[in-house]
C-alpha cells in the first residue's frame, strides 16, 4: 500500500514548477489531491494525475482572498470528510531594491506567500484537530535563511514561514499534527530557466553539488514530511539546497 493511501492533500500554488511536482507526488503515493491556484492551469494537473490512475480535482482559488480560501476548506472537509496534509507552496516574487520597492510590491509578496498561509493553515487547523492527524508543510525558501539583495520582500516572507511554523508545531504537537517547513534552494524551473547562462554559471558556482536542483527533489521532502515515516518530526526546516546554505 502507498505511504498515503486514503489521505487528502491540498497543495497550493499547484498549477506549475514545484508546486506541481509536488501534487503529482503525493498522488502516486496514494493521496487524493487537491489541486489550488489562482488560474485555471491545475486543471491539466489534475487531469493528468488522474490519467496515470490518480485521484485529483482542481480548485481556482485566489488565496489571498481568505474568504475563498476558507470556502474551499469547508468544501473539501463536506465533499471529501476531511484534510490530512496541507502544503502551503503559493508564492510569488516582485523583486526590487528597498529603496526602489513600492509598497504594493512588498503588501502583495507578503500577503501571496504568508498572509494566505495563515489563513489556509487556520482553517485547515481546525478539522485536523478533530481527527487528531495532519501534517502542514511550508514551502519557505534559502533566502528566507540567508537573504539575498532585492528580495526584501521575498525573503522576510519566506523568513515568516519558518516561524509560523515553529510556533504552530508547539501548538498542534498535543493533537498529533506535525508542522515542518522545506527551503528549497535554486531549483531548475520555468523562473530560473529565464536567466542568462551567465548568471545560471554565477549561481551554480554558490552550490556544492554544482547544480541546481529539481521540482522532483522538492517534491520527495514534502512526501516524506507528509509521510508516518516523518511522525516524529515537527518544527523543522528541510535545506534542500545542494549545501548552498549550512
Amino acid at each position: 500500500m502507498s505511504s498515503l493511501a486514503g489521505r487528502i492533500a491540498i497543495v497550493t500554488g499547484a498549477s506549475r514548477g514545484i508546486g506541481r511536482a509536488i501534487a503529482e507526488r503525493l498522488a502516486r503515493e496514494g493521496a487524493t489531491i487537491v489541486a489550488v491556484a489562482r488560474g485555471d492551469q491545475t486543471a491539466a494537473v489534475a487531469d493528468g494525475i488522474r490519467a496515470g490512475g490518480g485521484r485529483a480535482e482542481a480548485a481556482r482559488v485566489d488565496v489571498t482572498d481568505a474568504a475563498s480560501g476558507e470556502a474551499l476548506l469547508d468544501d473539501v472537509v463536506r465533499r471529501l470528510g476531511r484534510i490530512d496534509v496541507l502544503v502551503n507552496n503559493a508564492g510569488i516574487a516582485r523583486d526590487q531594491l528597498l529603496i526602489r520597492m513600492k509598497r504594493e510590491d512588498w503588501d502583495a509578496v507578503v500577503a501571496t506567500n504568508l498572509t494566505a498561509a495563515f489563513t489556509l493553515t487556520k482553517a485547515a487547523v481546525r478539522p485536523m484537530m478533530k481527527q487528531r492527524w495532519g501534517r502542514i508543510v511550508c514551502i519557505s525558501s534559502v533566502v528566507g535563511q540567508m537573504g539575498n539583495a532585492g528580495q526584501a520582500n521575498y525573503a522576510a516572507s519566506k523568513a515568516g514561514l519558518i516561524g509560523f511554523a515553529k510556533a504552530l508545531a508547539r501548538e498542534l504537537a498535543p493533537r498529533n499534527i506535525t508542522v515542518n517547513v522545506v527551503a528549497p534552494g535554486f531549483i531548475d524551473t520555468d523562473m530560473t530557466r529565464g536567466v542568462t547562462q551567465e548568471i545560471r554559471t554565477q549561481w551554480e558556482a554558490q552550490i556544492p553539488l554544482g547544480r541546481f536542483g529539481t521540482p522532483d527533489e522538492i517534491a520527495s521532502a514534502v512526501c516524506f514530511l507528509a509521510s508516518d515515516e516523518a511522525s516524529y518530526i515537527t518544527g523543522q526546516v528541510l535545506s534542500v539546497n545542494g549545501g548552498m546554505y549550512m
